[in-house]
């Protein structure tokens, strides 16, 4: 997606994965990976699951809304060391403008408080959420990501635990997962089902699969949907505004996506 873009914008690009699962690679070993990817001429990094969090204490520099959230997802080498900012909120928020708009946004449950967790939460308060419960197995992560949010006055920011989810969503407007739960390697919900309802809107950050279990069992119930493409492909149309200094094309780099996602698919 990145290099169909600068390719239309007539610019030479090279975008690489570093697949720590197919190296044999862990997260413990991002010092390292940093290190390396600047010595063999990389001139940025995007940070994904699980490694958006931990980068942080690596890095010479951190914009102030990555550094509030406590994660980051791209990485710019520069002269000055090595900066870290955060796409994925700003790309969720503009995500959501586009494929949810007038969604009920008094009574959000979000799944998930780690690095994508965290930028979902700041945009959706940005959005205009009134009540935001945070949910996570680590109740202690979802307490503390809440307590950094909770200083949005016009907001009521809780957390909670999976056993919590039949109270908490039973006047939830919207849901939102920011789990791995979906992923290919991850297959699955990350909810009873039943705790569904016609009248609750459901987002998903996964994209690969596009349509998950999640999504697909939401529509099943009647509830509108916003599957993760979209917000793929603004988090990575802000990452490529900060390496490049272009102006991608966010609508071009979308139809891009999904043709790679249906060609993944077809074989």
């Amino acid at each position: 997606m990145h290099m169909a873009e600068a390719a239309a914008l007539g610019v030479s690009y090279v975008y690489r994965p570093i697949d720590l699962d197919a190296l044999g690679l862990t997260a413990d070993q991002l010092p390292e990976i940093l290190s390396w990817a600047r010595a063999l001429g990389y001139d940025a990094l995007n940070i994904t699951f699980p490694c958006k969090r931990q980068v942080v204490d690596l890095l010479d520099h951190v914009d102030p809304t990555a550094l509030r959230l406590g994660s980051v997802n791209t990485v710019i080498f520069t002269e000055a060391g090595m900066v870290g900012y955060n796409t994925d909120t700003s790309g969720y928020e503009r995500a959501f403008r586009a494929g949810m708009p007038g969604a009920d946004l008094s009574d959000i449950v979000l799944l998930g408080a780690g690095g994508g967790g965290s930028g979902v939460a700041d945009a959706l308060l940005r959005l205009g959420a009134e009540r935001l419960t945070i949910v996570d197995v680590d109740a202690d992560r979802a307490a503390e990501l809440a307590s950094s949010l909770g200083h949005r006055r016009a907001a009521t920011v809780d957390s909670g635990s999976p056993s919590d989810l039949p109270d908490i969503l039973r006047d939830a407007t919207g849901l939102v997962n920011c789990t791995p739960i979906g992923m290919h390697h991850h297959p699955g919900m990350p909810l009873d089902e039943d705790l569904l309802r016609p009248e609750l809107w459901v987002s998903d950050i996964v994209y690969r699969p596009l349509q998950t279990r999640l999504l697909t069992v939401a529509r099943g119930w009647g509830c509108a949907t916003l599957d993760g493409g979209r917000m793929a492909v603004f988090q990575a149309v802000e990452a490529m505004e900060l390496i490049t200094g272009l102006q991608p094309d966010p609508e071009r780099m979308r139809q891009h996506f999904l043709h790679l996602l249906a060609a993944e698919q077809r074989n």
